[in-house]
């Protein structure tokens, strides 16, 4: 858990007052159900089967008791519309520069361009960064993501690199 994180934070968007936070145990199932309204992320197995809750739910306390990671939901109305995890990767480039990684950023597709994903990821940029002492705030989008990258675009983000992924075989 990055516990220098400034939350909760409270904002308003197109679809009414919403707060980004710390997931808590009682959100996996939303965070789980967020990743499979994806059409990408279901086409890569994501689709919230019963068979892979213990994964998820293993995968979840993973990053909630990891000292360098976050799991954090948007909540509109007392239901969870969005999750987003960080990373701080300490490093020698950049003269030691710590880097923000941000990934799986869901906003349920119900309220996608209502403003929520935008004002998580200013946030992000805008506090979260600055108050864990980050040079820069990272991420990747799966290439087929073309209205993603165009909204990472206009928050300000710059498709500076070329990501490539290698699986591995268990």
């Amino acid at each position: 858990m990055l516990d220098a994180l400034p939350l909760p934070f409270p904002f308003d968007s197109r679809a009414g007052a919403a707060t980004l936070r710390r997931a808590e145990r009682d959100d996996a199932d939303a965070v789980i159900a967020l990743l499979a309204d994806d059409p990408i992320s279901a086409a890569r197995g994501d689709v919230a089967s019963d068979e892979d809750r213990p994964l998820y739910l293993a995968a979840f306390r993973d990053v909630l008791a990891s000292p360098g990671n976050d799991l954090l939901v948007i909540e509109l109305d007392g239901a969870v519309v969005g999750t987003l995890q960080l990373t701080l990767i300490p490093g020698m480039a950049r003269r030691g520069a710590l880097r923000l990684l941000v990934e799986a950023v869901r906003v349920s597709s119900a309220l996608r361009s209502s403003g929520i994903g935008s004002a998580a990821m200013r946030w992000v940029t805008d506090d979260a960064a600055p108050a864990l002492d980050a040079a820069m705030v990272q991420l990747t989008s799966d290439a087929a993501r073309t209205d993603a990258h165009r909204f990472y675009e206009n928050l300000g983000f710059t498709g500076s690199h070329l990501g490539f992924k290698f699986p591995v075989t268990r």
